[in-house]
């Protein structure tokens, strides 16, 4: 879990708190502190009362946006901490359009993960 600088909090445009993903997923919370565990969400300290909060972005109604654990795991490997991962993932890519989270919300997964590996290069 990672503390949010100014710089990156900017670029994403909403944040839900543990308690309301648990709940949109019908699970405990408790599993979605694992999804974070387990790098198939973010998670990061933000706001007044230091709460851990992951990008709405990230979330697909009752589960996580497809391709995103994908990804998360080839930036991983490819050396980015979670700052990083969440900086590319809200950038703006000209040659998306768009931002990379907001692609793979809208199920072009593929191309992301074209780009996360032509990273490593």
């Amino acid at each position: 879990m990672t503390e949010i600088d100014a710089k990156i909090d900017a670029l994403v445009p909403a944040w839900l708190y543990l308690p309301d993903i648990a709940e949109m997923f019908d699970i405990e919370v408790t599993r979605v502190r694992q999804l974070v565990k387990e790098g198939q969400l973010i998670a990061v300290r933000r706001g007044e009362n230091r709460a851990l909060q992951v990008p709405a972005a990230f979330i697909d109604g009752d589960k996580v946006v497809k391709g995103l654990t994908g990804t998360l795991t080839l930036l991983r490997d490819d050396g980015y901490s979670d700052k990083e991962m969440l900086e590319w993932l809200f950038t703006p890519d000209p040659s998306l359009p768009g931002t990379p989270a907001q692609a793979l919300s809208e199920n072009r997964g593929t191309e992301v993960k074209r780009r996360a590996q032509a990273l490593a290069v």
